[in-house]
């Protein structure tokens, strides 16, 4: 089991040590799945709007500048030509999409091995759950700098969204707020500190938990239950036994 610092929402250390949702916090770092998981994020920021037009788009060259022969010079076809100053371009950029998805389990796997590179480097801190009822800049830098983050580039991953949270850092450029279940694989590699509310990580346990555990099969249906003989049908009965002692 992996621990955290734990702290309070004013900075105060505890005495006791956070222990790690075992769901979360394994232990395993694998680092191909983040190299690609960052690779496909930054892919996907990518506008690929770049744009040249090749010979057959730019306008002019529809003349032969010279006849093929008796000049001299090299045959030429059009002023149009790559090799023309005001000519197409050859090879170049087309507008085209980058985007790249990722299956659901291996973004999970990149999610789980950068928060346990994280918490592995010591850069993880669990606090308790912020109770600002407005937002107070001053109050959160304060909680960093009892937490020794003055300065780091920092992500605070909260319980829910908390826009008191939000807008408290939103003017420090080296800090981030998001939701815990918001946050990918991405934004957390790309701070040095992480700062979790406890109340964060239990929920969010508890909810993949549920998310990969096997459905439960449908209870067979009872069997049906023989037809028992009732009062109605006892004459019935009586009759097909007198019919058959006299024959």
């Amino acid at each position: 089991m992996i621990n955290a610092p734990h702290y309070s929402a004013a900075g105060v250390k505890q005495t006791h040590a956070f222990a790690l949702p075992v769901e979360l916090f394994d232990g395993i770092v694998n680092e191909d799945v983040l190299h690609l998981s960052v690779k496909v994020h930054l892919n996907n920021q990518r506008q690929g709007t770049a744009s040249t037009k090749t010979r057959a788009e730019v306008s002019g060259g529809g003349r032969k500048p010279w006849k093929q022969k008796g000049t001299g010079r090299a045959r030429a076809g059009s002023t149009r030509a790559p090799h023309w100053r005001g000519g197409g371009v050859a090879f170049g950029p087309t507008p085209r999409s980058y985007r790249n998805d990722l299956p659901k389990k291996v973004r999970q796997l990149a999610r789980r091995s950068a928060l346990n590179a994280r918490a592995r480097e010591g850069m993880l801190h669990v606090v308790e759950p912020f109770s600002m009822s407005a937002p107070k800049t001053q109050t959160l830098l304060g909680l960093l700098e009892k937490l020794s983050l003055e300065g780091k580039k920092t992500l605070i991953l909260t319980a829910g969204s908390k826009m008191a949270v939000y807008l408290s850092a939103r003017n420090v450029p080296h800090l981030a707020v998001l939701p815990f279940s918001d946050a990918s694989a991405y934004d957390i590699l790309h701070a040095d500190a992480l700062v979790i509310e406890s109340a964060a990580l239990g929920a969010d346990a508890g909810a993949e938990a549920a998310e990969e555990a096997p459905v439960a099969k449908k209870a067979k249906a009872a069997p049906r239950a023989k037809k028992v003989a009732v009062e109605g049908d006892a004459p019935k009965a009586k009759r097909a036994k007198s019919k058959k002692e006299s024959e």
